[in-house]
C-alpha cells in the first residue's frame, strides 16, 4: 500500500516540488520513497512495503525498454497468474512485485488489463512516447484517486492535501459541496470540497494528452438474479467463494490481522482468515457502545489474540482536527475516529488487516433494505398511499406521521443511501450562502435509472455501491488507515464475490424470518447462514446478533456541559457566521439538550464542517 502523486511538468523546479507533494503523503509510505521527472512529468511515491519487501519493489517501475513508468497504490491479488501469461508473451521481469505486472500489462492489454485484475488499486502510466498519462481507480473504489487541472497543469494524488505545495494549485472552497454535503454527510459527486478538484469515480480510468483529459467506465455491477439454486446452494457458493476471497486477501510478506467488532461481517472474515491477531476498540463500559467483552470472548473462542482500547471522550474529542486533516473532506460520520483509532492499535502489531466493508451493499445488510413491502400497508396501490401521505406531510413532524409520508413515496424519492440529514429546505434555512447545488434525487436519479426495472431493495443496493460505500464506508477506511501507515483489506469487496452476489435473489438477501411475512425481517439472510456454518459452533450465534460496528455515543456527549459548549463555540465562531445563520443552528443544539429532539447526527454534521475547514482554510495550511 502506498500513496502517489505527480503532475504534468511545466514549471522549474519541479524536482523540489514533486518532494514537497509527496512529503504530505509520507504516512501513507514510510517505508520508501522514489521519484521520476523528466521535461514533461514528474512522478513521486511513498511505499509501504507489503509483497518484496526489499528495495526492488520501489517505485517508480519501468518497463523494459524504459519507455513507460508506473507508480501505483493498492495490491493485485491474481498478479501472479497475469505475470505468467505475460512472460509467455515475452515480457522480462526485475522485480517480483505487483506493481511490474500492471506495466507489462497495460503494455500487452492496454484498459483491457483492468478487467483482468482483482484487487483494490489507483495507478498512474506515463508514456514517453506517446507523451500519455493513463491512469485508473480499482471496481469499488477501496483506493483513492484526485485529479486537478489548473493553470495549464493536470495534477493527481492518493490525496488532495498533496496538491497544496505546487505552485498552480489554488486553494478554494466549493460552496455547493458544502450544501451537498448537509444532506449526504459526505461529498455525493466527482467534486470534491476543493473547487476545481475531482475524484477519479470508482471503475474509471482517463487518458490525459495534449492537454485533452477522456475518462471513461470499464465495469459496472449487473444485478441478474438467477433462481434456480435452492438457498442452500447459495449458501454454499457464498461459503466457497468468499473463503477464497479471504485467501487471495492474506497474499503479503508480512503478518496479517483483522478488525473484530460485534457484528457478522468482521466476526465472519477473522474466523475465516486464521489470522493470529485480532483488534476491537470501544466507549466506557455501556455495552450499547462497547463490543470490547464479545470481541475477546469470541477472539477466545477461534483461539486468536485480541487487542483492544477504550477510547475515552477526551481522546475523541483532542482527535477531531487530525482526523478531518486526514479525511481531505469533511466526512461527518462519527465511527472514523473509532476506526482511526482501531488502525492506531493495530499498526503497532501488524502491517496489514482484514476488515468487513461491503457486506452489507453486496449482501443487503442494512436495516433499511427490510422497508419496501415491510408492512401490510406497503402493499395497497401507491396512489392511495401517495394521497395520505401528502395529508400527513401537512401535519407536525411525528413518528406515526413520519411513517406516512415516508410509504407515500417511491424509492426513487425517498431514499439518497444510508443518511439523510438536512432536507433541501433544511438546509436552505440554515445557509446563510447561496450556491448551484442539485437537488438530493437529480444527483441519485442517475443511478436509478440504470436499475429502473428492478426491485426496490435492489435499486437501494445499487445506489449505496455506488454512493454510500465509495463517499463514506470506503473514505474512511482508506484515509483513517493509511494515516496510521496500515494496509486495510476488504474481502467482501472482490470481483469474484461480487459477481456470486449478483446472482442471488432478493429474497435470499432481506427475508422474512422462517418464510413468514408475519415475523420480522433478516437483512443478508443468505451470507448470514454462511457466516453461521463457517463459524465455531459456540460463536454461531453472530450470525443473528444485531450489528453495532463502533457505535460512537454522541448524542450522549452532546447533552453533556464541556461538549455542549465547545460545539456551541465553533456553532457561532466566525467561521460559521461566513456560512450559516446562527440562531437555527443553536437551537438544533439546545433542543438536543433539552431533550425535545435527537438532532445529534445533524448537529455533528455542521460542527465537522466547521472542524475541517479550521484545519485546512483558518489555519493556511499549505
Amino acid at each position: 500500500m502506498c500513496g502517489i502523486v505527480g503532475f504534468t511538468n511545466n514549471i522549474n523546479d519541479s524536482n523540489r516540488v514533486i518532494g514537497e507533494m509527496m512529503d504530505k503523503i509520507r504516512h501513507r509510505g514510510p517505508d520508501a520513497e522514489g521519484k521520476y521527472v523528466d521535461e514533461n512529468i514528474a512522478l513521486g511515491h511513498r511505499r509501504l512495503s507489503i509483497i518484496d519487501v526489499s528495495s526492488s519493489g520501489d517505485q517508480p517501475i519501468f518497463n523494459e525498454d524504459g519507455s513507460k513508468v508506473i507508480v501505483f497504490n493498492g495490491e493485485i491479488y491474481n498478479y501472479r497468474e497475469i505475470r505468467e501469461k505475460l512472460v509467455e508473451s515475452g515480457h522480462v521481469f526485475r522485480t517480483n512485485t505487483d506493481t511490474e505486472v500492471l506495466i507489462h500489462g497495460y503494455e500487452e492489454y492496454g484498459e483491457k488489463l483492468l478487467n483482468m485484475l482483482r484487487g483494490m488499486f489507483a495507478f498512474v502510466i506515463w508514456d514517453k512516447e506517446k507523451k500519455e498519462l493513463f491512469g485508473a481507480r480499482d471496481f469499488f473504489g477501496i483506493k483513492p484517486l484526485y485529479y486537478a487541472v489548473m493553470d495549464k497543469t493536470f495534477m493527481f494524488g492518493s490525496e488532495i492535501k498533496s496538491f497544496l505545495p505546487h505552485p498552480n494549485f489554488k486553494k478554494e472552497l466549493n460552496t455547493t459541496a458544502l450544501e451537498n454535503y448537509l444532506t449526504f454527510q459526505y461529498s455525493p459527486t466527482k467534486e470534491t470540497f476543493f473547487r476545481n478538484v475531482y475524484k477519479l469515480l470508482p471503475a474509471h480510468y482517463f487518458i490525459c494528452r495534449n492537454g485533452r483529459l477522456e475518462i471513461k467506465s470499464y465495469w459496472d455491477v449487473k444485478f441478474n438474479p438467477d433462481g434456480r439454486p435452492s438457498l442452500e446452494e447459495w449458501v454454499n457458493r457464498i461459503s466457497d467463494t468468499f473463503r477464497n476471497s479471504v485467501e487471495a486477501h492474506k497474499i503479503a510478506d508480512v503478518e496479517v490481522g483483522s478488525f473484530l467488532s460485534s457484528g457478522v461481517d468482521s466476526s465472519y472474515a477473522a474466523a475465516v482468515a486464521e489470522v493470529d491477531k485480532t483488534f476491537t476498540v470501544g466507549f466506557g463500559s455501556d455495552e450499547k457502545y462497547n463490543e470490547i467483552g464479545w470481541a475477546k470472548n469470541f477472539s477466545k473462542a477461534i483461539g486468536k489474540e485480541n487487542t483492544s482500547k477504550v477510547i475515552t471522550p477526551e481522546e475523541y474529542w483532542g482527535s477531531l482536527e487530525k482526523i478531518q486533516y486526514h479525511m481531505d473532506e469533511p466526512l461527518a460520520d462519527p465511527s472514523a475516529v473509532a476506526l482511526y483509532f482501531v488502525c492506531s492499535i493495530a499498526s503497532e502489531k501488524v502491517k496489514v488487516v482484514l476488515s468487513g466493508e461491503g457486506a452489507d451493499e453486496i449482501f443487503g445488510g442494512y436495516n433499511v433494505y427490510s422497508d419496501p413491502d415491510g408492512t401490510f400497508y406497503d402493499r395497497l396501490p401507491m396512489g392511495f398511499r401517495k394521497a395520505v401521505g401528502n395529508i400527513a406531510g401537512r401535519l407536525p413532524a411525528h413518528r406515526g406521521v413520519n411513517f406516512f409520508v415516508r410509504k407515500g413515496k417511491t424509492v426513487e424519492e425517498r431514499f439518497i443511501g444510508n443518511a439523510y440529514m438536512f432536507t433541501p429546505e433544511q438546509r436552505k434555512e440554515l445557509l446563510k450562502i447561496r450556491t448551484d447545488a442539485p437537488e438530493p434525487s437529480r444527483i441519485t436519479k442517475p443511478y436509478f435509472d440504470r436499475v429502473a426495472s428492478h426491485d426496490d431493495v435492489t435499486k437501494m443496493q445499487y445506489l449505496d455501491l455506488h454512493m454510500w460505500m465509495a463517499g463514506d464506508i470506503l473514505l474512511k477506511a482508506d484515509k483513517m488507515s493509511m494515516a496510521n501507515s496500515l494496509e486495510l483489506r476488504v474481502p467482501f469487496l472482490d470481483k469474484e464475490v461480487m459477481t456470486l452476489a449478483e446472482r442471488i435473489p432478493t429474497k435470499y438477501r432481506v427475508t422474512h424470518e422462517n418464510g413468514t411475512e408475519e415475523t420480522k425481517y433478516i437483512t443478508k439472510y443468505a451470507m448470514r447462514l454462511a457466516a453461521k456454518k463457517d463459524t465455531p459452533a459456540q460463536t454461531a450465534k453472530t450470525a443473528s446478533k444485531k450489528k453495532l460496528g463502533f457505535p460512537v455515543p454522541i448524542r450522549v456527549w452532546l447533552k453533556e456541559e464541556k461538549y455542549y459548549n465547545i460545539v456551541r463555540e465553533a456553532f457561532e465562531s466566525e467561521n460559521s457566521q461566513k456560512f450559516f445563520n446562527v440562531a437555527p443552528l443553536v437551537k438544533l443544539l439546545d433542543d438536543h439538550r433539552d431533550g425535545k429532539a435527537d438532532n445529534s447526527r445533524k448537529i455533528w454534521t455542521v460542527f465537522t464542517f466547521l472542524v475541517w475547514y479550521k484545519v485546512y482554510f483558518s489555519d493556511e495550511i499549505r
